[in-house]
């Protein structure tokens, strides 16, 4: 069981990483919100699975750790905050750029001009 989720969260972890490599903003907030949700299930896995464990003490009986729980819905809250500011900010710059790469410049387009002046001045 161990090495099924050791394996899920680290292949989650390598397509957000590869992701947030790639040239366009959608990708990048994709592999972004991937990696977020990778952090997310580590957390959570670090405070153990327990099985018909009291979330609350209840005498001498096996108690799970709140701690991750509270630590993982804290983690989405921000996460969710954190993702729809970076598509304000991929949205702000598309709309200054006019395009949708990461360093504002497609491939191919000479820098400092916009896709559209380019093909106008020819």
């Amino acid at each position: 069981m161990e090495f099924l989720l050791a394996s899920g969260i680290g292949f989650v972890t390598a397509c957000g990483l590869y992701l947030m490599l790639r040239g366009r903003s959608f990708t990048v907030v994709l592999g972004l919100s991937l990696f977020g949700y990778a952090v997310n299930v580590f957390i959570f896995v670090m405070g153990r699975l327990w099985v018909n464990g009291a979330p609350i003490l209840g005498g001498s009986a096996p108690m799970a750790d709140p701690l991750p729980q509270a630590l993982v819905l804290t983690a989405i809250v921000i996460g969710f905050a954190t993702t729809g500011f970076v598509i304000e900010l991929a949205l702000r710059s598309r709309h200054e750029s006019g395009s949708d790469h990461v360093d504002g410049h497609e491939p191919g387009h000479a820098v400092g001009y916009p896709p559209s002046t380019e093909k106008a001045s020819r």
